[in-house]
């Protein structure tokens, strides 16, 4: 967003709260000047004794002149804004118009520019939107074929679990479609939580398990989904004390661990470990999560571009065996799941790897 002075003006409002050199201000002056040049004109031909036709001609010349300075003074900034409105209406949300002036013109040249600004904001959040759907929908869609295929195939048996392997997949893809029916309250900020108390064991155990499922039913295939292929590293859970409980949204956490994992088993060396750690934090139900890898880690100066969207990290070679990198959204999500609830999540400092650090805040007690 722009920090100048469309970002920092609202529409209408004046510069600094005055209008020193308004068009009716200017429009007044013009008035008065042409009377003083006709006056001063008029005076000089009565002493002089010059005709009055010639002090006729001198007068409407000056007066046009002015005019004609003042119109256009009044016209340019009008037709630079027609020109920026059009360059709008066709998409282009870039351009901008100067709003160096201190009148009402300014004021206009201002609120088109923050109009301009809202309607680029808007825009670049419909395309992260699509982006950010896109990545979800696209895991279990990919995890459900994998099974389905190999059960086709003759690879994998039309058992048990095999079939509540696949039905979670399916579950987990109407739940996000239930999400896109959401996307009103999205675009004005508002998105549902649906807060309750869960153990924390059983749930992150359930996490882990469904991320091995998928990724052994991937491993006879080519990655085209942007997720990760490996079959090689082990997953780890750590939760203390075992009867841990929290209050959040579980399938925004869900999003939030298994994006986490994706991206830490991505990142991992061959027959590496990824450790999935869970504590209590500071309030009542609160949580803090963590999950570590044992890959080349994450240079400090990257920390703050970690969750950028589309950041897919400048290490060489960053991703494992069976990895195509991904698209740089996973960590993204992360982050707008862990916001929602009023949490944090960043990088922290570890001896090897990479470390993430989730804090969420359960329910904050209440000062008496």
């Amino acid at each position: 967003m722009s920090d100048g002075p469309a970002a920092r003006r609202g529409p209408g409002e004046p510069w600094g709260g005055v209008r020193p050199f308004s068009i009716k201000t200017k429009l007044g002056a013009l008035v008065i000047i042409a009377v003083l040049i006709t006056t001063g004109l008029s005076m000089i031909a009565v002493r002089t004794q010059t005709e009055l036709r010639f002090i006729t001609v001198f007068s409407m010349i000056a007066t046009l002149l002015i005019t004609q300075f003042v119109a256009h003074s009044l016209t340019a900034p009008l037709d630079e804004m027609n020109a920026v409105a059009r360059s709008i209406s066709h998409g282009d949300y870039t351009r901008r118009v100067r709003d160096n002036r201190r009148d009402e013109l300014g004021d206009l040249a201002g609120t088109i520019n923050l109009m301009a600004d809202e309607l680029e904001a808007q825009d670049q959040q419909r395309k992260e939107l699509v982006a950010n759907v896109s990545h979800e929908l696209r895991t279990p869609i990919a995890g459900l074929r994998a099974v389905l295929e190999n059960v086709v195939d003759g690879i994998a048996e039309a058992d048990p679990e095999t079939m509540r392997t696949a039905l979670k997949q399916t579950e987990r893809l109407g739940r996000l479609v239930e999400t896109l029916l959401d996307l009103s309250r999205l675009d004005n900020g508002v998105v549902p939580l649906r807060l309750r108390r869960f153990e924390v064991w059983p749930y992150l155990s359930g996490v882990l398990k469904e991320a091995n499922m998928v990724s052994s039913a991937r491993g006879g295939m080519a990655s085209g989904s942007g997720s990760h292929t490996r079959t090689d590293v082990h997953l780890h859970l750590d939760v203390s004390p075992p009867e841990l409980t929290a209050h959040a949204d579980p399938e925004r956490i869900h999003q939030v661990v298994a994006n986490l994992i994706d991206n830490a088993i991505k990142h991992s060396p061959p027959h590496g470990r990824v450790t999935v750690k869970a504590r209590r934090g500071a309030y009542a139900e609160s949580l803090e999560l963590e999950v570590l890898d044992e890959g080349p880690g994450i240079p400090r100066s990257d920390w703050h571009r970690v969750f950028e969207r589309f950041n897919r990290g400048a290490v060489s070679r960053p991703h494992g065996p069976g990895s195509d990198g991904g698209t740089g959204l996973g960590l993204a999500i992360a982050r707008w799941a862990v916001d929602l609830h009023g949490g944090r999540i960043g990088v922290a400092e570890s001896d090897r790897g990479c470390r993430i650090l989730v804090t969420l805040p359960g329910q904050p007690s209440v000062p008496s």
